[in-house]
């Protein structure tokens, strides 16, 4: 309606209204039906389908019908986060579940321009690495709440690093340092998907 309404199109753009934005899967981030501006305080991308089971699974071990499915989205989320990071600096909230190609070098940037962040939750997230609890360690100086559940790469050594690092920080992480980790390609000789432990 706002493409055939001048008035409607003016109150589309206000940013007053888009001040809290939820998505159920990463194909809606393609919708051009919201407005990203610094008046976003709280974000939330929670996918929960029986395809974060295919996204799941490593590269490696992929067959090539399930890296076609993968293609058509495998950049989404973390494209758009790498957007809310320049045009959302006063981002408050952010909860991401059911991204399973979500990197940590994205979790990194959010919490390095956008500074005000307060709480960052992320489940069923199984790229993030210890690398993520490092970037909350030196950018996350307002983040009071952490969740980090089911998270397959994070590590009981990193867990236990941010707990000290950060002991005022409200840290959840169920089931992660306790699932099986990335398994080495074994076609690989230099180990490709071992589970990383970051000495910070």
């Amino acid at each position: 309606m706002s493409e055939t309404c001048g008035a409607l199109r003016e109150v589309f753009h206000d940013p007053a209204l888009w001040s809290l934005l939820c998505f159920s899967s990463p194909l809606e981030l393609k919708k051009d039906n919201f407005v990203l501006s610094p008046a976003l305080r709280s974000l939330a991308i929670c996918w929960h389908s029986s395809r974060v089971k295919v996204c799941n699974i490593e590269d490696w071990a992929k067959s090539s019908f399930q890296r076609d499915i993968c293609s058509r989205h495998h950049t989404l989320v973390n494209g758009f986060l790498a957007e809310v990071s320049c045009r959302c600096p006063n981002l408050l909230s952010l909860t991401l579940a059911g991204c399973g190609h979500l990197t940590d070098d994205y979790i990194s940037q959010i919490l390095g321009r956008c500074s005000k962040l307060n709480t960052l939750k992320l489940e069923n997230c199984a790229r993030l690495t210890d690398k993520s609890l490092e970037a909350v360690a030196i950018y996350g100086g307002n983040l009071r709440t952490l969740n980090v559940d089911f998270c397959r790469n994070i590590t009981q050594e990193g867990l236990d690093r941010i707990s000290r690092t950060c002991p005022s920080l409200r840290l959840r992480a169920d089931h992660s340092a306790a699932m099986i980790p990335d398994q080495p390609d074994t076609s690989d000789s230099l180990g490709k998907g071992r589970k990383m432990r970051v000495p910070w």
